[in-house]
């Protein structure tokens, strides 16, 4: 199971996971979907780079590891398989621009989220 530091800057690249509730996680060795499940059984992963507007969102295979330098979003199971409407994807970007500026982190570029 992968290294999980809840807000903490560092150097390392990691894989970035931004919770329901807004919290920021980071894994600087490699974690599985599924052991992050294990955690946060009423959601699913997916990754921002696959996100769009009036997409559907579909989540990473259980088998997958996090890679360092992504950024997911653990979303509510009620999301899944759903388009994405442009408010949440503003919403998404927010809340991720948040937790990552809370934790020091590197700003990304949310172009990719917000186009």
């Amino acid at each position: 199971m992968g290294l999980c530091t809840s807000c903490q800057s560092t150097s390392i690249l990691t894989g970035k996971l931004i919770l329901p509730d807004g919290r920021l996680q980071e894994f600087s060795s490699p974690i599985t979907v599924s052991d992050v499940l294990r955690k946060n059984p009423s959601t699913f992963i997916c990754n921002s780079d696959e996100m769009d507007f009036d997409n559907v969102v579909y989540p990473i295979k259980d088998h997958e590891e996090l890679q360092p330098g992504q950024l997911y979003f653990a979303l509510p199971l009620n999301r899944l398989k759903r388009r994405l409407q442009p408010e949440e994807m503003a919403a998404l970007a927010v809340k991720a621009s948040a937790a990552l500026a809370k934790c020091g982190g590197k700003r990304r570029n949310f172009k990719a989220l917000l186009n």
